[in-house]
């Protein structure tokens, strides 16, 4: 992208960026406009009130909207059409049912809870928790006590996983606009959620299950979404084994390119080359949709499988604008001088970027509820400063992008739609849900930046 002379001094820029945060705020937040107009209005109006010429506003706008879709839409997508072969194929069933019979009666809150995390990796925050809510309320009336025994682990699982692991959107987006390295981005985002979860969600709920007794709930909406085509359920092995293919190969990827960069292998090595192609994310993403169709899709004909594969693309289009949008807010701050002044900002007050991630992140997401639109923000308005810091390493990177999804998280409240999700479908009343599921997202997004601080002492 091309850069443009800034019009204006730091303080002006940094008046603009607020006044663009603030109105970006008040559409989607009074005027109820859909975040995806509302970043591409805003960018349109950021690019004009910082005199970006009229001949290169527009081209601008572009560049950064598909260099984020790029990667975003790929991911995102095959991402999607992964989960959505293993939701209507009954994995998630297999999978729960599995894991409770392995761990016991004693500990099926905790199996709901590993489920949820293996689960999670390919599959949204809100389509996991309704497949797996059937699973959820079987398993509390069959055991007995509260419900919030048997729910919050799960949720917490897939809400840790959609926040802090690709392909998800947030991470995804975080990643390609600080220019993180996707696969190290998953690796150390595995190693965050895990004890995140445990903490924050697997502990929690077995305090706060035994203080709040929650009856479960009689089922009136979602469910399982199989499609009734008589064809059998899947190996326990065959979805773990969709689910860790990806894992196999990003990581094969990582892996190489450091022990490339040490010397160990020859990174100019034809078989090198190829395997850390292999492992790129998106070719990583193909293969597992590729074995997903085939080893989930037996018994069921190549129409029925065409069918849940196209069903998985709808509902993420919205999503995947939204964090292309997110991409072209960032792009204008980077060209108009407004990311600049930004990172001289932060070294005058000398706030670790970090620190600066998690708190804007945190602001916006209290503000207007969506995840996705604070992260993509945060992102956009850090990623001037990030490319205009020096010696920043892969893992500060990571961490950085792991920083901003943990503020996007904490403090889901009434203009979350989780929030309301999770609360009516366990027949909380708004009191017991922000005892409950708004602490605990506040417990995984703090205890999360807890542990992305101390691994930052060493990035």
């Amino acid at each position: 992208m091309e850069t443009i002379q800034p019009a204006y001094g730091v303080g002006p820029l940094l008046l603009i960026a607020a006044a663009a945060v603030g109105l970006l705020l008040l559409l989607i937040m009074k005027f109820r406009l859909h975040a995806f107009i509302s970043l591409v209005l805003v960018s349109l109006l950021v690019g004009l009130a910082t005199r970006i010429p009229f001949d290169k506003l527009v081209d601008t706008l572009l560049d950064g909207f598909g260099s984020t879709l790029g990667t975003v839409g790929l991911l995102v997508g095959l991402g999607a059409m992964i989960g959505r072969l293993l939701e209507v194929t009954g994995g998630a069933q297999v999978l729960a049912n599995t894991l409770i019979n392995r761990f016991g009666p004693g500990r099926a809150p905790l199996a709901l809870g590993v489920a949820s995390l293996i689960f999670g990796f390919p599959i949204f925050f809100d389509a996991a928790f309704v497949v797996f809510l059937p699973i959820i309320l079987s398993v509390a009336r069959r055991f007995g006590g509260s419900v919030l025994l048997y729910a919050l682990p799960a949720a917490g699982g897939f809400a840790a996983m959609h926040a802090f692991v690709p392909p998800h959107p947030g991470p995804v987006a975080a990643a390609e606009l600080v220019g993180a390295d996707m696969g190290l981005v998953m690796l150390v985002g595995l190693a965050v959620t895990i004890p995140t979860w445990y903490l924050g969600a697997y502990l929690f709920a077995q305090i706060t299950g035994k203080r709040l007794n929650v009856p479960v709930p009689e089922l009136t909406e979602g469910g399982t979404e199989q499609d009734g085509s008589g064809a059998p359920l899947p190996r326990f092995s065959t979805v773990v084994g969709v689910l860790l293919l990806p894992l196999v190969l990003i990581f094969l990827h990582t892996g190489l390119d450091t022990l490339a960069a040490a010397g160990v292998v020859d990174g100019d090595q034809t078989w090198v080359q190829v395997l850390q192609m292999v492992g790129e994310t998106p070719v990583a993403l193909l293969a597992t949709a590729i074995v997903s169709i085939i080893a989930l899709g037996r018994g069921r004909s190549k129409a029925d499988v065409e069918q849940i594969v196209n069903g998985a693309l709808a509902p993420v289009c919205a999503i995947i604008l939204i964090t292309g949008a997110g991409g072209m807010f960032g792009g204008v701050l980077r060209a108009s001088g407004i990311g600049g002044a930004l990172s001289d900002s932060l070294n005058t007050i000398g706030l670790p970027l970090i620190v600066a991630a998690f708190v804007i992140s945190t602001a916006l997401r209290v503000a207007q509820g969506s995840a996705t639109v604070a992260i993509t923000t945060t992102a956009g308005l850090l990623a001037p400063t990030v490319a205009a810091t020096e010696g920043l390493s892969p893992l500060y990177r990571a961490l950085l992008v792991l920083a901003i999804a943990c503020g996007a998280t904490v403090l889901s409240h009434v203009n979350d739609s989780g929030f309301w999700l999770v609360g009516r479908f366990l027949g909380m009343d708004l009191k017991t849900t922000l005892k409950t599921w708004t602490v605990l997202e506040t417990l995984l997004g703090g205890i999360g930046f807890v542990f992305v601080l101390l691994l930052s002492t060493v990035a």
